[in-house]
């Protein structure tokens, strides 16, 4: 009875006015809106992006001078992704995809992550962008407009579909492998693409009734990144194959570009990339190649071991002629009538801003001022804008002048600290960057080694524009204020810093050096008088996952306690069929030694495994695998499993329970030292 009423008076305390509730910081951050999906239209200063806020996806539009608009109206934490957003170019209209998974839009079954009785599905929509209802036009994604507006194409598991203004959509086509890059010859009468039937693709023109399909230049390995000339005559594209198994690096050449006149068929190769550094094709995270209205095809290259962006002739090809240079790396670049535009980290290693320069002669000038971190780079009628992140604003969408002018509300994280910048050294003297979110309270401290995905990625001094990378420096900095030191660790493998660090030798299932760095890592924090070294733990996901675990099997004598979201423990995989039987066997029993189950017999350390089942990146047996293995060595876990959810989470509530539940077993294994019961 006395607790009764002690619960009684206690809630009637909390409900006076004046008498505020437990402030929840991690919910409050991880609610944030974080925008995406960045666009604009051709011909009319008009941007549009996807704001995700608590998991409620809505898409906005806005111009300069002018609030932002909210011209979908979702309410709930459905998982349900918003993306493809396309201008006409006037931008009067808007077509978007709602549904499906836009990492992979041709699957035949469509995500459920909401759980929902009937799966949602995968639709093309088109809204007014001053204001009106959208209208759902078809199944499917990657939509386009026509270049007058009065037609969309879009596709669909190989299939092109044509709506017009006041019509019904009509299936005009079908081809046998994934469409990709869909566009519009400049009068309109014809669609290019990509078609990527696995191991190879082609590059397809359509003709706009869908009279005649055409593959141009047909040949063996990856045709990609098709574009039209100018007046619409011709079409150039990437051509590249991968290199054999045990290829020296220098061997090759591995990629061309190549153009081809549409009314005769007639092929030639304008460039090719020449053996030894650059002599394998590496893209950045946008298109990758541009034909300039004044003759110009611009292209990435790592001809310097950076990637950076260089333009040919494209009549003459000859020798291509650097546009960008110098030790950083151009992560995206846009073409914007003679000037160049591009992200890249040419001033800061671990920041991003954007940088213009004509197509000619000229000197590059940085866009946006000092403050904050730029990234995609994105063209409207003239004017640009970015997405901006800092040390206490997740992405948000900006114009860039001289200054950064905001396009709608800018989202503030309470009580952030910016990170540290660090550098340290493997034990193969490999130098590795790094975060380090310092703990707030006295006295040695637990410590944590926070380990990306990818591993093709690249972590940065403040929110990163990915919104998974986002959530993961909101739970850093919410770690940091709960006590621990937090060491961010960008491992070999990683973006960011030249292509001798990302294809650094015997990563992954060829031997697994990347770990090295994550040992360091732990070890660098051990030296620190301010962390205790019987309390140092780990957690990541995906690759960053595997290292973790790595970690615990390796090394549970430093690494206390772990969390591991998604991650692969067992490396087996097919190996080339161009290898000896005996270089088969070694390639196998390496793979084996690069995986977590290599190592399980030295495992002692507890962890919490964390999956979606509908995991199509990292598969959810991988779990299943590693649970059974630890149960059976009585190895001391926790598990959280998600039905129907994604490799990064679809629905703000996974995130908010995946990341509730990383609090609260670290807070056990190491804030306590406490046994798993």
């Amino acid at each position: 009875m006395i607790l009764r009423l002690w619960l009684t008076l206690l809630g009637l305390a909390l409900a006076q006015p004046g008498v505020a509730e437990p402030r929840d910081a991690l919910a409050e951050a991880l609610a944030l809106p974080v925008a995406s999906n960045l666009t604009g239209a051709d011909d009319a200063p008009r941007f549009a992006w996807v704001e995700n806020e608590a998991g409620v996806r809505n898409i906005w539009t806005a111009m300069r001078g002018q609030p932002a608009r909210r011209v979908t109206a979702s309410t709930q934490d459905d998982g349900q992704q918003l993306y493809d957003l396309a201008f006409s170019n006037d931008g009067a209209s808007l077509a978007y995809v709602a549904g499906g998974d836009e990492e992979y839009p041709d699957e035949e079954d469509l995500p459920n992550t909401g759980i929902a009785p009937m799966t949602p599905p995968q639709q093309v929509f088109v809204v007014p962008a001053d204001g009106g209802a959208p209208v759902m036009v078809g199944q499917g994604h990657s939509p386009t407009f026509s270049p007058d507006g009065a037609r969309l194409a879009f596709t669909r598991r190989g299939e092109i579909w044509l709506w017009v203004r006041g019509g019904e959509a009509r299936w005009i086509a079908r081809v046998s492998g994934t469409i990709d890059r869909f566009t519009w010859s400049p009068d309109g009468t014809q669609l290019l693409f990509s078609e990527d039937r696995d191991e190879h693709s082609y590059v397809a023109v359509l003709d706009s009734d869908g009279q005649r399909l055409r593959y141009l230049d047909p040949g063996l390995g990856q045709s990609v990144e098709p574009i039209f000339s100018p007046d619409g005559g011709q079409i150039a594209f990437i051509r590249y194959m991968s290199p054999p198994a045990a290829a020296a690096p220098d061997s090759g050449p591995y990629w061309s570009i190549r153009v081809v006149d549409i009314a005769t068929g007639a092929a030639r190769t304008l460039w090719s990339a020449p053996p030894g550094q650059g002599g394998r094709y590496a893209g950045t995270r946008s298109r990758n190649l541009f034909w300039s209205r004044d003759g110009l095809i611009l292209f990435p290259w790592e001809r310097t071991g950076w990637l950076h962006v260089f333009a040919l002739d494209a009549t003459r090809g000859g020798e291509p002629r650097a546009l960008t240079g110098g030790d950083y790396e151009v992560e995206t670049f846009v073409v914007d009538r003679d000037q160049l535009l591009y992200a890249a980290n040419a001033d800061d290693i671990d920041r991003r801003r954007i940088w213009r320069r004509p197509l000619r002669d000229g000197a590059p000038v940085r866009l946006g001022g000092s403050e904050g971190m730029h990234f995609f780079p994105t063209i409207a009628g003239g004017e640009v804008a970015a997405i901006e992140t800092g040390v206490s604003t997740p992405a948000h969408p900006v114009l860039l002048g001289a200054r950064a002018t905001p396009l709608a509300e800018v989202p503030t994280a309470s009580g952030f600290s910016a990170p540290e910048a660090v550098v340290f050294r493997a034990a193969d003297g490999m130098e590795i960057r790094a975060q380090f979110f310092s703990a707030r309270g006295t006295g040695p401290r637990p410590a944590l080694v926070y380990i990306h995905g990818g591993p093709r990625r690249q972590m940065l001094l403040g929110f990163h524009p990915s919104g998974y990378y986002s959530k993961a420096y909101v739970m850093n900095q919410h770690l940091a204020t709960l006590g621990y030191h937090v060491l961010v660790v960008n491992y070999r493998g990683g973006t960011g810093y030249g292509q001798a660090f990302r294809d650094a030798p015997d990563t992954g299932r060829e031997g697994a050096s990347e770990y090295r760095d994550i040992l360091a890592a732990g070890r660098w924090l051990a030296a620190r008088n301010d962390v205790d070294p019987a309390r140092i733990g780990v957690w990541g996901g995906s690759w960053g996952g595997y290292l973790g675990a790595l970690a615990l099997a390796r090394d549970s004598d430093l690494f206390a306690s772990g969390v591991d979201l998604h991650g692969v423990h067992s490396m087996l995989r097919p190996v080339a069929n161009t290898l000896s039987p005996e270089a088969q066997e070694r390639a196998r029993q390496l793979q084996w030694e690069s995986s977590p189950l290599g190592a399980i017999e030295r495992w002692r350390s507890p962890v919490l495994l964390i999956h979606g089942d509908d995991d199509r990146n990292v598969d959810f047996a991988q779990s299943l695998l590693l649970a059974r293995e630890l149960a059976a060595r009585r190895i001391p876990y926790r598990e959280l499993v998600f039905p129907n959810e994604r490799h990064s989470f679809f629905r703000h509530d996974s995130w908010l329970r995946a990341l509730r539940a990383t609090e609260d077993f670290l807070d056990l294994t190491l804030m306590r030292r406490q046994p798993l019961p």
